[in-house]
């Protein structure tokens, strides 16, 4: 193809790479696995630009749909669960959904409201980036919500800097734990109903 982008026809490499000299442009091989392979006459800066614009839309455009999950416990440490917030808000904002994953263990299963109250808390902080049109909802020994990207032009702008995100990420965090060890120690997992009555437990 010439700098117009028109077919010329096959013709011979030097006369081709003749062809683009007096242009003044470059040789540009675009489909080599062709036969015969494809070649362009253009500006190879520009033409790398433009390629590279392209994988970055396609990129971007394979992110729409996608959906992320976040994981929380009942009673989550603030540190945790901004950790986790700025997670979601970044996932909002590439318009990727997020799943809300809340996971019950032991006698926080006779606590539910708690979990209800954490799930909430977290979707009311991510209201500058995304809604939920469905209320949570109790799913096995857990509870599950989903939170939509608001369009572009009416969410936030994202707070979370990559740097800060990789400070937080270097401290240690519940979650992170509990997934390792989670045969490990049930006593420890329990902690923040160790003084809870257990009559009222069983109720």
């Amino acid at each position: 193809m010439d700098a117009e982008g028109q077919q010329v026809g096959v013709m011979k490499t030097e006369e081709a790479l003749a062809l683009a000299k007096r242009a003044g442009f470059d040789l540009v091989e675009i489909s080599p696995n062709a036969r015969p392979p494809v070649c362009r006459i253009c500006d190879f800066g520009k033409y790398q630009y433009e390629e590279s614009k392209k994988k970055k839309e396609n990129k971007k455009s394979a992110q729409v749909g996608k959906v992320k999950e976040v994981q929380l416990r009942p009673r989550c440490e603030q540190h945790d669960f901004d950790f986790k917030l700025a997670h979601a808000t970044n996932f909002l904002c590439q318009d990727m959904k997020v799943k809300i994953h809340l996971r019950f263990r032991g006698r926080e299963n006779a606590h539910k409201d708690i979990g209800f109250d954490t799930v909430k808390r977290f979707i009311d902080a991510l209201k500058p980036w995304g809604k939920s049109d469905v209320a949570p909802r109790l799913a096995g020994r857990g509870i599950d919500a989903l939170v939509n990207p608001l369009p572009a032009n009416q969410r936030a702008e994202n707070p979370h800097e990559k740097s800060k995100l990789k400070d937080l990420e270097e401290e240690p965090h519940d979650d992170d734990s509990a997934e390792d060890s989670s045969g490990k120690d049930e006593k420890n997992l329990n902690t923040p109903f160790e003084n809870l009555d257990p009559a009222a437990a069983e109720n």
